[in-house]
């Protein structure tokens, strides 16, 4: 133990040394003894877009939901562009009022309306918002068999003034399923965004039991065409049932229940989840054929 009396003669020397013109000054004699801030480290799994505008100031993006069917609606648009055009991604019919009030609130100009695949358990809004806005073009995939202004296939991209979603064919759920994807250039969000319909949802997978379904497909699509995206790639599906959101590439590769299985081990999950026969499905898949209404009413 260092006796009491050394203390004593230390202290003085001590305060002369504090007095000294070669000491530094309080302040910044204070700043270097203040704790360094620690510095967040980076973490992708969380990174999400909100409800406003991305760091770019270019993408504006908006993520809608719709109770009855738990069905997630996506309007994206380029504010930087003078027209301020955007999309809209898996309208609902019950919602289509509140979508279209919310684009013209924003100043937006929709000219597309877009589906991931013909839905079963809700009837598209496509119909509807192009009776109430006949500008707007419907979108669907080629695959899917269903009647719209484009078809689109595998590769092709579609633009929303220098913004544009990627068209990936991710097939499985339905024979048409596709997922939108923003694009990977310098100019384009980042991270990037995947719209996956059925085939990806969080934690889990759309059923492959109906509409030219196949688990084969779905397992191939989705590790081919989903899981290949960056890590931070940010997910977003059709339809939750948990209060989710978002999720990411990563995210899922690492937690989905399904798909995180081998091949085989996915097929028998998929073939045992003894589903009930989906309640709209006889009213929704004919309707959606034909994107809900795909004509407006002539005028007489």
């Amino acid at each position: 133990m260092v006796p009491l009396r050394f203390y004593r003669h230390l202290i003085p020397r001590l305060c002369a040394a504090a007095r000294s013109p070669f000491s530094p000054a309080p302040a910044a004699a204070a700043a270097a003894c203040a704790p360094r801030p620690i510095r967040s480290l980076p973490s992708l799994a969380m990174a999400a877009y909100g409800t406003g505008v991305s760091a770019d100031r270019r993408l504006l993006f908006r993520q809608l939901f719709e109770k009855e069917s738990s069905t997630y609606t996506y309007l994206l648009a380029d504010i930087a562009d003078p027209e301020k055009p955007a999309v809209l991604i898996d309208p609902v019919d019950r919602t289509v009022d509140r979508d279209l009030n919310l684009i013209k609130e924003l100043g937006l100009k929709l000219i597309y309306a877009m589906n991931t695949h013909v839905h079963a358990d809700h009837i598209t809004g496509t119909g509807l918002i192009k009776t109430k806005l006949p500008g707007a073009k419907s979108v669907i995939s080629k695959a899917s068999g269903a009647k719209a202004d484009r078809s689109v296939e595998h590769g092709e991209k579609i633009y929303f003034g220098n913004l544009f979603l990627e068209v990936r064919a991710t097939p499985g759920h339905t024979a048409g399923c596709v997922t939108y994807v923003t694009g990977d250039s310098d100019d384009q969000p980042s991270p990037r965004m995947a719209f996956t319909g059925d085939a990806l949802i969080i934690r889990g997978c759309g059923r492959t039991d109906f509409q030219g379904g196949s688990s084969d497909e779905l397992y191939q699509s989705v590790h081919s065409q989903i899981f290949t995206l960056p890590k931070d790639t940010l997910l977003y599906p059709a339809h939750d049932y948990k209060g989710f959101t978002v999720t990411t590439v990563e995210e899922e590769a690492a937690y989905n229940a399904r798909l995180t299985k081998d091949k085989e081990t996915f097929k028998t999950i998929m073939e045992n989840l003894n589903l009930s026969y989906p309640k709209m499905i006889d009213v929704a898949v004919p309707a959606n054929l034909v994107c809900g209404i795909q004509d407006p009413p002539s005028k007489v």
